[in-house]
C-alpha cells in the first residue's frame, strides 16, 4: 500500500501487514532499482542526492553503480540547482519527499508509481524487495527523535559506550555545503558527530513548526548482518540513543523524558 499528501507531494510506502518502509531506504531501492522505471528508461540517470539527515542507503547504491551520489542540506531548492545542471536525476529526503529530475520538486504520486513499477518488474511484495535490497547492501538502520516547543568542547577521538557497544568518534562538525553549482555556502545546517563505524548522531533545530522549535535528532547505525535486519530500529539503536542522550543532555535541558514523536 502506498500512500501520499494531500499535496500529493510526500509519500510513504507499506507493504502487507503494516510492513513500514522507512524513506531513507525507499530512495535506495528506487536507485537500485533504475531500469524497472520507465522514466529512467527513456532519460538514463546522472547522479543521486539526499538531504544530510537523510541516512547514507542509498551512498551505497550510488557507489555500487559508480554514480554520483550528493549530500545537500534539508530544502529542496539544493536538488533543484542540481538538476538545472543536469548533475541529478533521483533524490530524496528523510522527511518522506522523493522526486526526480522531471520536476524540480518532491511527487509522491510519481513515487508511488515508481515503487509499483518496482514491485511488477520484481513480481514480490514490499517486504520482499526491502529484504532483498537488505541481503545485497546491508541495514542502515536509522530513528528520529523530534523534541517539539523547545527553546532555542570537541568530542573526536573520545569513545562512548552502552550497551555493550563503544563508539569512537572520527568526526564532529556542523555540515556546511557548498552548492557545487552556484558555489553558494549554506553554513550551520546540523551539528553532526560521525563515529569511525560510520554510526552517525544528528541534531538540528527545525522552526517550521506551529509555535516554537523543533530539536530534531537522528541516529543511524550500519548492520551487514543478516540476522539482524528485520529487528526494531529502536532496539538495534538503543546504543546511540543512549549515547546521544547523554552528549546533547536533551532531557535535562527539555525537561522531557521522551521525545514529542519518534519516525
Amino acid at each position: 500500500m502506498e500512500e501520499y499528501g494531500q499535496t500529493g507531494d510526500r509519500n510513504m510506502i507499506l507493504g502487507k501487514n503494516a510492513f513500514f518502509v522507512n524513506p531513507s531506504d525507499s530512495l535506495a531501492v528506487l536507485a537500485n532499482n533504475l531500469e524497472c522505471i520507465p522514466y529512467f528508461q527513456r532519460t538514463g540517470v546522472k547522479g543521486l542526492a539526499r538531504s544530510m539527515p537523510t541516512s547514507g542507503a542509498v551512498d551505497r547504491v550510488a557507489k555500487a553503480k559508480g554514480l554520483e551520489c550528493f549530500e545537500v542540506p534539508t530544502g529542496w531548492k539544493f536538488f533543484g540547482n542540481l538538476m538545472d545542471a543536469g548533475r541529478l536525476s533521483l533524490c530524496g529526503e528523510e522527511s518522506f519527499g522523493t522526486g526526480s529530475d522531471h520536476i524540480r520538486e518532491k511527487d509522491g504520486l510519481w513515487a508511488i508509481l515508481a515503487w509499483l513499477s518496482v514491485l511488477a518488474n520484481k513480481k514480490c511484495s514490499v517486504e520482499e524487495v526491502i529484504l532483498d535490497h537488505w541481503k545485497q547492501y546491508g541495514r542502515n538502520f536509522y530513528t528520529r527523535y523530534d523534541y517539539e516547543n523547545s527553546d532555542d568542547g570537541s568530542l573526536k577521538g573520545q569513545t562512548f559506550s552502552s550497551g555493550g557497544k563503544s563508539y569512537k568518534v572520527a568526526i564532529t562538525d556542523n555540515f556546511s555545503y557548498t552548492d557545487p553549482i552556484d558555489k553558494s555556502v549554506s553554513k550551520n545546517q546540523g551539528l553532526r558527530i560521525i563515529f569511525e563505524d560510520d554510526s552517525r548522531i544528528i541534531f538540528r533545530l527545525s522552526g517550521t513548526g506551529s509555535s516554537g522549535a523543533t530539536v530534531r535528532m537522528y541516529i543511524e547505525g550500519y548492520e551487514s548482518d543478516a540476522a539482524t535486519f528485520t529487528r526494531d530500529p529502536q532496539d538495534v539503536l538503543k546504543p546511540l540513543i543512549d549515547i546521544a542522550l547523554q552528549i546533547s543532555q536533551l532531557r535535562e535541558l527539555t525537561g522531557r523524558q521522551s521525545p514529542t514523536v519518534i519516525t
